[in-house]
């Protein structure tokens, strides 16, 4: 596996942003390497301060489970498989949309996560970025 370099993170960060700008919306944006790693975070002008953790937690989360975290939301609810998963790692999951894997080659080798908007904002802007990749 190949995390992502931080040349091509930073492409992943311009079409995140790129996307946040055309919906109006200021985002947090994190990308973590295969260990689950901050390789880069942006914070647009505007975007929430409380949402810096939150974005940096959603690109953890992706990357620890190989999973989209809206995805792992989906089976984290009361009665699922997954309940309680947010309370592991020392509350470093985060259990809604916006957490995306980045995959070379058919392997996930980091992750992106978006917050600052309603989740599918979040999550429409950290697909534009996973897709950049």
């Amino acid at each position: 596996m190949t995390s992502p370099t931080l040349s091509e993170v930073r492409s992943i960060i311009a079409a995140a942003e790129k996307c946040a700008n055309e919906i109006g919306q200021p985002m947090n944006i994190a990308v973590v390497d295969e260990g689950g790693n901050l390789v880069s975070h942006a914070r647009m002008d505007g975007a929430w301060i409380g949402s810096v953790d939150i974005s940096i937690k959603k690109a953890f989360t992706s990357r620890a489970f190989d999973i989209q975290t809206k995805d792992l939301a989906d089976n984290s609810q009361p009665g699922d498989q997954f309940y309680g998963i947010h309370a592991s790692n020392d509350g470093r999951i985060m259990i809604f949309a916006g957490g995306v894997p980045l995959n070379r080659n058919g392997k996930v080798v980091g992750a992106i996560g978006v917050s600052g908007g309603s989740g599918e904002q979040d999550q429409t802007v950290a697909e534009a970025g996973a897709a950049a990749f």
